[in-house]
């Protein structure tokens, strides 16, 4: 019998996120809008749409009856009440928030207290410090935990484990790992919210900051995105 949190090696996943992930998306804003079903007096929670899935983050909010918006520029973020940080390329992401003048805004936004969810290159990009960064990369910040790249190997090392998580109840979660990053180290300001049977941290939250190694918006599973918009419910 396989242990709850045994990894269990599934390269198509893999695969398939990569290969419907690897572009940089250019669309116009409005037509990667979702409207959902909330209140119009509700303003609407954003997903980074740089680079990444941003797509299957808006699916699940869409899903889950939220109104949301593909982010990409920064007025965009004057009328968003949470953000999330999908996963990709921490240093494409990093690049490109630069190039279309988002870096800063999205920083100071997180230090003015916004909700953000970062998922796998999003937890990376939320991290305080980042060990094996490619030379010049920065993260946003607002974790207070040191992150390590690419900690699970390549590609095809990707893998697919169930998770323990008290917080979104007694069924587990199950976890995809994608090149995933590792929290090697967690600041007194955080705090682990999930753990792999060997210890290593993948998954942390800090006030309206939420990060996980993995990626809930491929599994089916809308629990962590239901935890997040509760929080980005509550700060409003």
């Amino acid at each position: 019998m396989t242990p709850t949190s045994s990894p269990r090696p599934r390269v198509v996943w893999a695969k398939q996120w990569w290969e419907s992930t690897c572009l940089i998306w250019q669309h116009r804003t409005a037509s990667l809008s979702v409207a959902g079903n909330a209140s119009v007096d509700q303003l609407p929670i954003g997903v980074l749409a740089l680079q990444g899935d941003f797509r299957e983050h808006l699916q699940v909010l869409q899903q889950l009856g939220e109104a949301a918006v593909a982010v990409k520029t920064p007025q965009q973020l004057e009328h968003i009440a949470g953000l999330i940080i999908p996963g990709g390329e921490s240093s494409v992401i990093d690049k490109l928030s630069r190039l279309y003048g988002l870096f800063e805004p999205i920083r100071t936004a997180i230090r003015s207290g916004l909700p953000v969810y970062g998922t796998c290159a999003g937890l990376i990009m939320l991290a305080d410090t980042v060990q094996d960064s490619i030379e010049g990369q920065q993260s946003f910040g607002g974790l207070d935990v040191v992150v390590r790249r690419n900690a699970f190997g390549s590609q095809t090392d990707s893998f697919e484990t169930d998770l323990s998580i008290p917080e979104l109840g007694e069924k587990p979660v199950h976890a995809v790992f994608i090149r995933a990053p590792v929290v090697e180290s967690v600041g007194a300001l955080a705090r682990a919210l999930s753990t792999l049977d060997d210890g290593r941290i993948v998954a942390v939250e800090q006030g309206n900051l939420l990060g996980t190694s993995f990626h809930p918006e491929i599994t089916g599973d809308s629990r962590f995105h239901e935890y997040f918009v509760s929080r980005v419910r509550a700060a409003q």
